[in-house]
């Protein structure tokens, strides 16, 4: 995360991000298999015979772009193509990619089949991204030797692999890169069926005893998000022994989640406070960003990219070009009535 964009501590526990606490667990809560991985299934399906046509013809598959928000199971889905394929996995990142020798550095160690997880591809440095270009291709790097004039660039070949490429922005990556990747793929925010699942799965794995409303509960506060989900889930638990007998009943689960402010749709006191700004101060808008944010007592950058996305996908905000509107939904949630002339 670049140092402009908003920490985890502004969302808590409804951040879509990943904590200390999550990736010490998450190693433990991954499916292994597809067969295993719960949601996205027409991407499961896409993706399965990606992998089967490659190993039919005893080749690498192409490589793979994986869009979506962060906790959506990119990097799960990338340790699940390894595992597929019965091949080594190697993980690096957009941001550690400096300068081309740092991944001329990573592609020539690379071993025949292997499959390379570049997480946040989108932040990787122009250069190195030029010479992926040909890696990707031709499966060879150029390495430059000397400066100047009189520097020389001698070719090396490298070892057949896939790339696994990760982004949260899309749009960010040159459409010469995203032309090089055989298989793309969207990985979108999940249904509250499949949510239920994957808590359930996760308690059992905690050697916790859920029950479904319980499951169901957690799932429908969890933002469409099984990283989030994952960590309600722990969060709930906490209480369960701390402040009950250990049971993890639905009454537990909502007295957590009361505890921690998360609502019964997700929103958190970011969220909430944003609403109650918009509705009340400004009678829903239309408002400024900038308006917005320093009636919360927020950075403009936070609101827009830590609470906007949600309450636009929630149907509680609009943008328009003159600012910020809530909808019939927002005043509904927040139990208020819309004054005569409210915007609608």
């Amino acid at each position: 995360m670049s140092d402009n964009e908003p920490d985890l501590y502004e969302r808590g526990v409804v951040s879509p991000e990943a904590g200390a606490d999550d990736r010490a667990l998450d190693g433990a809560l991954r499916p292994r298999m597809l067969e295993d991985f719960v949601g996205q299934d027409r991407v499961r399906e896409q993706l399965s015979l990606v992998l089967r046509g490659a190993q039919s013809r005893g080749r690498a598959p192409d490589h793979v772009l994986m869009s979506g928000g962060p906790g959506l199971g990119k990097t799960t889905l990338a340790m699940i193509i390894a595992n597929e394929l019965g091949a080594p996995l190697r993980i690096t990142s957009g941001p550690a990619i400096e300068r081309s020798g740092d991944l001329a550095a990573v592609l020539s160690t690379l071993q025949e089949g292997e499959v390379l997880f570049l997480d946040e591809i989108h932040r990787m440095a122009r250069p190195a991204e030029e010479m992926l270009y040909v890696a990707m291709e031709d499966y060879r790097v150029d390495v430059v030797v000397g400066k100047g004039p009189g520097a020389t660039a001698i070719p090396l070949d490298i070892a057949p692999f896939t790339l696994v490429g990760a982004t949260t922005r899309a749009g960010l990556l040159p459409a010469p890169l995203r032309d090089r990747f055989g298989f793309t793929a969207h990985v979108d925010f999940y249904r509250p069926e499949d949510l239920e699942t994957i808590v359930g799965r996760s308690a059992g794995l905690l050697g916790a005893d859920l029950p479904p409303d319980a499951a169901r509960e957690i799932a429908r506060r969890s933002r469409g998000t099984p990283r989030i989900a994952n960590r309600l889930l722990r969060r709930v638990r906490d209480y369960a022994e701390v402040r009950g007998d250990g049971t993890l009943d639905r009454a537990t689960a909502r007295a957590a989640l009361s505890l921690y402010e998360v609502d019964e749709l997700g929103l958190d006191r970011l969220d909430r406070a944003v609403l109650d700004a918009l509705l009340r101060r400004f009678r829903g808008g239309p408002v400024g960003l900038s308006t917005l944010a320093v009636s919360v007592g927020e950075e403009p950058e936070t609101v827009e990219v830590v609470a906007e996305p949600f309450l636009v996908r929630a149907g509680f905000v609009a943008r328009t070009p003159r600012g910020r509107v809530a909808t019939p939904q927002a005043w509904e949630h927040m139990g208020m009535t819309p004054p005569d002339g409210a915007a609608r």
